[in-house]
């Protein structure tokens, strides 16, 4: 029986974008299982609390192929990733990257989760030309503002962000 590679995507994913999204599909190309990893983060006020960000997640992901859609779990999680990885057996960090100002505090993060778990490597994912400028806080403040959001989100997920700032 052959090993399964096992990867974790963390982020905090307020909302998932068509980013996101991209960086999950080509992580299917790497991985045999992919957990999708949304970060508990009280202090970072999200716009949609773990639950939606959750249910959100688990929406888009319907949209998979269902061979892909069967190889992806969500599970929240709290505290060092690499803990995480480790404690769902993870061998793999994905992390997706838009633009050289990413690079920095990507390769620090990376290289000190390497020194915590050497077992574990990080793998990044350029984003391609068409999703490097969408980041999640650009999508929430062009919602806030009443634009239109429907080419950087899915259509489930723009409903949503129309949905919570109707509210406001």
């Amino acid at each position: 029986m052959a090993l399964q590679r096992i990867g974790v995507y963390p982020g905090t994913f307020d909302p998932i974008t068509n980013g996101h999204t991209e960086i999950v599909r080509r992580a299917l190309r790497v991985v045999d299982k992919l957990v999708i990893g949304p970060f508990i983060n009280i202090g970072k006020g999200p716009l949609f609390s773990l639950q939606e960000r959750i249910d959100i997640i688990k929406d888009d992901i319907e949209e998979f192929a269902p061979e892909d859609k069967d190889r992806i779990e969500v599970l929240p999680y709290e505290g060092l990733l690499v803990h995480f990885a480790r404690a769902i057996g993870a061998s793999i960090i994905v992390r997706g990257l838009r633009a050289v100002s990413d690079f920095e505090y990507e390769i620090q993060m990376a290289n000190m989760n390497y020194r915590m778990e050497p077992d574990i490597e990080t793998i990044f994912l350029m984003a391609s030309d068409r999703h490097q400028f969408i980041a999640s806080s650009l999508v929430k403040d062009i919602a806030r503002l009443g634009g239109d959001t429907s080419q950087f989100v899915s259509k489930k997920v723009y409903e949503r962000l129309k949905a919570k700032f109707a509210k406001t």
